[in-house]
């Protein structure tokens, strides 16, 4: 054995598969094992675009401290697939670990010195044990987790458990796994003591957190939101909200007298559709939304101007995904900002929600929809493949049953009767915001003409350049009263007194978090803010002004949230430096820490000596 990594309750695992292989439900199981015993852990599925043959990942931070954006480096690697041997070796940190199958014997040049190998020979046990080719490609997985089990002082028990409950009234599964599980158990027991210095040990550092995807908390922000329609184009990595919102509103929006669903959920023929659907819904008083990624977006466009023109309420949420084209369409980005802000031709802006977890996925999804009511205008949340579709653990989702839905400005029948005058494109009071009707509400007041041409204040068609201008300045003036409407930054203030500033935005959170003590370790102090809205809050401007430079963090390739304070946010740009990563994979705390480390040293700057309380 080489020198090792010895370590506890404090790793990375990264198992190597082929999918369709049924990798994905033991690897899962693994991950789960953690949460059982008290042990915080952070997966991520990496996963192609193709059903069956490609490589996947899974990628399992364990930490008792609760770090769970991704780490960077290898710890222990899983390798079930040949095909990307190479590959995965180089990931491993000096000192640590190869898992593989030893069936067929490998030579010494596959192999690196530096780390520690263990070798399994897990086909010559399915073979040996089962006649069915799916058995043995299927129990692989389960015996390979009952070593690792077994290696890593995994409570097999609670391994056991999780096969219970996942084979609940299917018995005649329940027991091939179990026994699948003690093979793997007994093999690693017999020939593999010790060989392994990742170990487990219970402890009490998840709390009441919940452990859930950012989708399928998005779709449950809808239904407590009070969405009552959906309209939706399958698209990758946006298609599990639907599928959600239908499985929640199936339990939920059900009529317990006559069994009637209080929902519609549309699978339109294109995005373009979905989104018509999501604006006629939202024009005749329902609360509608569709999900998408960046190029349903693109497709969306012209609605979303139609939309915002002619004031109508929709919701849209937009989980990113690698671009552009079909670029990445399993692989996470931060990239589609600018098309969102601005999403259609001529002036237009449009708010944007910038939820960092599953749990703020919940919340900003219903306020999405309270936003869209108030502003009368399309809001899109921004989230993303990497909190989309991997779970991780948050605060608990929980609703004020007192909390009463913002419908915003609508002429009540009342009103309309008592001859109030109604202009529907009429600002009254100075915020931008103009009063609406919903059809039917009053049997001869209140209708009128929308469109996505020019009006005047009270809907009539105008093409006189001073109702123009009234309109498309009263809607600037509409953006502006939405600053005070958005959720607000958030701000990180470092222990001592800090020169760098530093700025970032959804899914970069959780690394960032880690990067920010990383840098505190090396004497590097940085105050960081969370933006979780455009428009921004004045707060930012004053927060860069305070700073001599200021980082900000996002992944994509041409620096999007950056143009938008420049540009929207009237922040200087030589205030700024960039901090970009954009392969696809998640940004990791070692990248964040090693670039601004980097940035600091090249402007002679001397860390402060770490004090004692870092």
């Amino acid at each position: 054995m080489k020198k090792r990594i010895e370590a506890v309750n404090d790793f990375v695992v990264k198992f190597a598969n082929v999918n369709g292989s049924g990798s994905a439900s033991a690897n899962e199981l693994f991950a789960r094992t953690f949460l059982r015993m008290g042990i915080p852990v952070s997966p991520r599925n990496i996963f192609p675009s193709n059903i069956q043959g490609l490589p996947t990942w899974y990628e399992v931070r364990v930490t008792e401290r609760g770090w769970l954006g991704r780490r960077g480096g290898v710890d222990l690697m899983v390798a079930m697939n040949p095909q990307t041997w190479a590959q995965d070796l180089k990931e491993i940190e000096p000192g640590g670990y190869l898992f593989y199958d030893n069936t067929k014997v490998l030579p010494p040049s596959k192999f690196r010195d530096d780390i520690n190998v263990i070798g399994m020979p897990l086909t010559e046990i399915c073979n040996s044990t089962y006649t069915d080719s799916r058995e043995r490609q299927l129990f692989k997985n389960i015996i390979y987790l009952g070593a690792l089990a077994a290696l890593m002082d995994l409570e097999p028990e609670v391994i056991a458990e999780l096969i219970g409950e996942q084979y609940k009234g299917k018995e005649k599964l329940l027991k091939p796994n179990l026994n699948a599980l003690q093979l793997g158990v007994n093999y690693a027991r017999g020939n593999l003591k010790d060989a392994l210095g990742l170990k487990a040990r219970r402890a009490y550092a998840v709390g009441d957190q919940v452990f859930v995807e950012g989708n399928a908390a998005t779709a449950l922000g809808m239904v407590y939101g009070g969405a009552t329609v959906c309209a939706w184009y399958p698209i990758t990595p946006s298609s599990s909200v639907a599928e959600a919102f239908q499985r929640y509103c199936s339990r939920l929006r059900v009529d317990s007298g006559t069994g009637k669903n209080k929902f519609a959920i549309v699978q339109a023929e294109d995005e373009l559709a979905s989104i018509g659907i999501v604006t006629g819904a939202g024009w005749n008083g329902a609360r509608a939304f569709t999900a998408t990624s960046g190029p349903g977006i693109s497709l969306m466009t012209e609605f979303i101007g139609l939309a915002y023109f002619a004031e109508i309420p929709a919701t849209i949420i937009n989980v990113q995904r690698g671009g552009p084209s079909t670029g990445m369409p399993t692989r996470t980005q931060q990239a589609d900002l600018l098309a969102c802000a601005y999403a259609s031709h001529g002036d237009t802006k449009h708010p944007m929600l910038f939820p960092d977890d599953p749990h703020e996925c919940f919340e900003f999804a219903a306020r999405a929809l309270d936003l869209a009511d108030r502003l009368q205008t399309p809001i899109f949340v921004m989230t993303d493949l990497d909190i989309g579709m991997n779970q991780r653990l948050c605060k608990p989702l929980a609703w004020d049953d007192a909390r009463r839905y913002d419908r915003g400005k609508v002429m009540t029948h009342a009103e309309l009767e008592a001859g109030k005058d109604f202009g529907r494109y009429l600002d009254v009071d100075g915020d931008g915001i103009p009063y609406r009707t919903l059809p039917g509400s009053h049997e001869k007041r209140g209708a009128y003409f929308t469109r996505g041409t020019t009006k005047n204040a009270y809907a009539n068609y105008s093409e006189a350049g001073p109702d123009y201008l009234y309109n498309v300045q009263r809607l600037l003036k509409k953006f502006e009263t939405a600053k005070k409407l958005v959720p607000q930054p958030v701000l990180t203030p470092a222990r001592q007194p800090a020169r760098f500033g530093a700025i970032f935005y959804g899914s970069t959170s959780p690394a960032m978090q880690e990067a920010l003590d990383s840098l505190a370790q090396k004497g590097i102090y940085v105050n960081a803010l969370r933006v979780r809205a455009f428009p921004f809050a004045d707060e930012i401007a004053d927060f860069v002004q305070s700073h001599s430079k200021v980082f900000v963090i996002e992944q994509n390739r041409d620096a999007q949230m950056k143009t938008l304070l420049v540009n929207d946010g009237g922040i200087n740009p030589a205030s700024l430096i960039s901090i970009l990563h954009y392969d696809g994979t998640p940004i990791t705390a070692r990248f964040i820490t090693r670039e601004i480390a980097q940035i600091v040293a090249a402007l002679n700057v001397r860390p402060i000596k770490k004090d004692k309380a870092a």
